[in-house]
């Protein structure tokens, strides 16, 4: 038996008064997850503990079988060991993004944020315009004096670690939430944010002119003229995925370090794919190959992510969103499923949206999300389509930190 778990970042939602009331899951045309789903269980899962805050860290740490409330210690630990970087005692990890501010000659405080990815900037321009900024010998000073480092990720998210500190107090606001307002009130503020507004007012001064920036405003880009500190956290560790589950091997597929993260802090592994972006124009069809690769080479568990849909609905994008949608409809689950088939080998197949995010408000919600489990060997179950409505009328999961079991049919043991 193979098992193999499907997350379509953020794309569950609430309903949408341009969809005529309907989610993006709802609206979009899915034939071959909703024919699977109708020979599936269908039903709904609390990913997000009551109390604990909406995102992919502590969505995807519940669904790999780790309770957030016992293991989370923030989401850059887990993106720092996606990327491999390997923190030690009294460290502290950021998150940093690439971000697009107003261009307006003002204070930073009095600046407006337009993107959380830099315009959705490629890899290599945002590799080199941090290497432009590292560069700057002021910035260099800054950073030097604050003990911190910075390491490059090939997207608009990148890590940025210091060495001591205190963040007890720390607030450090994820910039897709404030999308559009004015920055003042959300930089970073309490315990241990002087360094952090120091460097990003320092980066906005000298990104602003970078050739790259000048370049993206004549082609028409927004610049990635800031950087934005968050997710701040201290080392992070997990039991053994291999422990955990009876003997099995785990291996993720993303292009997110965030994901690949918690696989690797879990003893899996991760499996590059040349083309995933993290972005709606990902390799949906070689993320599809190396996970039938990675099955056949022995392992017995294959998390596919697909970053997609969340970034769309961040970018407040609700065609993107519902086109990343149908894409791992026709894209991956179209491919997969026969693929699969072929195999001869039977297979379970987990598919969830890790928490909602809402086109309402552009930012993460941590209220249930569907989930439908398919068993190769079954032919009967739910009858439904896949959708948040009709995930409802199916079980409901309060733990979220079981899922992975009811996958694997633990939990009849």
């Amino acid at each position: 038996m193979k098992y193999i778990l499907v997350i379509g970042d953020g794309m569950a939602d609430n309903p949408v008064p341009e969809l005529n009331g309907k989610t993006p899951l709802g609206a979009a045309n899915k034939p071959h997850i909703d024919e699977l789903a109708k020979k599936s269980e269908v039903g709904t899962v609390r990913t997000i503990p009551i109390g604990v805050p909406a995102g992919s860290d502590t969505g995807i740490l519940s669904i790999f079988g780790y309770d957030p409330r016992k293991y989370y210690t923030g989401r850059s630990p887990l993106e720092a060991a996606g990327s491999g970087v390997e923190l030690k005692a009294g460290d502290i990890s950021y998150r940093c993004n690439m971000v697009a501010l107003s261009d307006d000659d003002v204070p930073l405080a009095e600046k407006v944020i337009y993107s959380h990815s830099g315009g959705s900037i490629e890899g290599d321009q945002s590799i080199a315009l941090m290497k432009y900024l590292l560069e700057d010998a002021r910035f260099s000073a800054a950073s030097k004096k604050y003990g911190m480092s910075f390491h490059l990720n090939p997207s608009f998210r990148h890590i940025a670690v210091q060495s001591g500190g205190d963040i007890s107090g720390l607030i450090a606001t994820p910039p897709h939430d404030i999308l559009k307002q004015k920055i003042g009130q959300y930089l970073p503020k309490g315990t241990g944010s002087e360094p952090l507004v120091e460097l990003m007012t320092i980066a906005n001064e000298v990104l602003a002119n970078a050739p790259i920036n000048d370049e993206r405003r004549k082609s028409g880009h927004l610049p990635a003229n800031g950087i934005w500190f968050w997710a701040e956290g201290t080392v992070a560790s997990l039991p053994s995925f291999k422990e955990k589950y009876s003997g099995k091997t785990c291996a993720a597929i993303t292009a997110v370090p965030l994901v690949s993260g918690i696989a690797a802090l879990a003893g899996g592994d991760s499996i590059e794919v040349e083309g995933a972006t993290g972005e709606i124009d990902t390799n949906y069809e070689g993320k599809v190959d190396a996970t039938i690769s990675a099955l056949d080479k022995g392992y017995d568990f294959v998390c596919l992510h697909v970053e997609a849909p969340d970034e769309c609905t961040h970018n407040g994008d609700l065609k993107g969103k519902i086109k990343a949608i149908e894409y791992i409809d026709s894209r991956v689950i179209a491919n997969l499923v026969p693929k699969l088939e072929k195999r001869g080998e039977d297979f379970r197949i987990l598919i969830i949206s890790d928490h909602k995010t809402l086109m309402s408000t552009r930012t993460h919600d941590g209220e249930p999300v569907p989930f439908l489990i398919y068993d190769s060997r079954n032919k009967v179950g739910s009858g439904n389509s896949y959708t948040e409505e009709n995930g409802l009328k199916g079980p409901f999961v309060e733990d979220g930190f079981t899922i992975l079991a009811r996958l694997m049919e633990l939990n009849k043991q």
